[in-house]
């Protein structure tokens, strides 16, 4: 009898384990060198539990449109519209060039952001001022259709979508995305970043990139954004996008949406690792951190370099970190802990 117990009780927690491992949140960094986290680094997928899958900040490290590693996409988020987050240029191959200089090449004029929108047929969620210059590539790519704001119905747009759509949302705002027959959605919430955002004056109209030219000028759409995201398994995702420190890490993002998972920027045009540092562990405050965006090699041969700025800052921050590594999937739980792929 003991033994009949024993078995079904090994049973039921091996039938559990999937589920239980279906509720994590799964985030591939799509770089330029498999196996590495480089100076090019950028795009993030992220998948909820629910299915929804979510491409951040195209950047310059896709193939194209059509690069095999990005699968389903359901949903484009854009930081700002610099060209190493909107995508004015793409990687030749994965693997081009070296970690510290990978080789790329001209994207078109169209960005990589509504390339890739197009081709997977994805809502592209970011500010209004953003979704409408992305908005009218998108139009461009499909024949001048307009890109209209996403349907919603009882507070969730349903993905996938019927088209590409766009959010509609300004600084503050939330979009919400829920997949078809769950009951629960994913919400995406844009928060304010420190930087800038003019866009690429190859992605203008003549006139208007003949214009800047002339006058050292850039067009700004808009504020800098970043996001936090909640997904349906609890975790809370900051995403920093390109930001110095600033007091709403606090006030927003730690007290107010109490984010457990930082994916943060690293950078020098933005802030040192001293300020980083800070930023992370008096303001934030996250379970864990996930570092991107660090404008270097970073590891090589897979290994982290330990004349990098990207160690000497691991060195100083609380909570446990990770690096962003090309094509390794992380698993991270609720509380923001990562499980699997760490």
């Amino acid at each position: 009898m003991n033994t009949a117990r024993a078995s079904a009780a090994l049973l039921l927690a091996a039938l559990a384990a999937p589920a239980a491992l279906a509720q994590n949140v799964k985030v591939t960094p799509l770089g330029s060198h498999a196996g590495e986290l480089c100076d090019r680094d950028r795009a993030t997928i992220f998948e909820d539990p629910t299915g929804i899958r979510i491409l951040y900040d195209v950047g310059h490290t896709l193939t194209g449109a059509d690069d095999p590693r990005l699968g389903t996409i359901h949903l484009v988020l854009l930081s700002h519209a610099h060209g190493d987050h909107l995508g004015d240029r793409k990687l030749k191959a994965v693997g081009a060039g070296t970690c510290a200089a990978p080789e790329t090449v001209p994207a078109g004029s169209n960005s990589m952001t509504a390339e890739v929108a197009v081709a997977k047929n994805a809502a592209i969620v970011m500010t209004s001022d953003m979704g409408t210059f992305v908005g009218a590539k998108i139009a461009g790519l499909r024949g001048g259709k307009a890109v209209t704001p996403c349907p919603v119905t009882a507070g969730a747009t349903e993905v996938p979508v019927a088209e590409s759509c766009r959010s509609n949302t300004h600084l503050g705002g939330v979009f919400t995305a829920r997949a078809a027959g769950a009951t629960q959605g994913v919400d995406i919430t844009i928060v304010y970043a420190s930087h800038a955002n003019n866009v690429p004056l190859s992605l203008l109209s003549e006139a208007q990139r003949a214009m800047h030219t002339a006058d050292g000028t850039g067009l700004a759409l808009g504020p800098p954004t970043g996001y936090v995201i909640k997904f349906t398994n609890g975790l809370t995702a900051y995403l920093s996008g390109d930001t110095g420190i600033h007091s709403e890490m606090k006030t927003v993002v730690n007290e107010y949406h109490r984010a457990n998972l930082a994916v943060f920027n690293l950078g020098l045009s933005a802030g040192t690792n001293v300020s980083v540092a800070q930023a992370l562990n008096e303001l934030v405050r996250p379970s864990s951190v996930l570092l991107t965006h660090v404008n270097e090699a970073v590891t090589e041969g897979g290994n982290l370099r330990a004349a990098s700025r990207a160690a000497a800052l691991m060195k100083m921050l609380k909570a446990p970190v990770h690096l962003a590594i090309s094509g390794r999937t992380m698993e991270f739980d609720g509380k923001g802990k990562c499980v699997a792929g760490c």
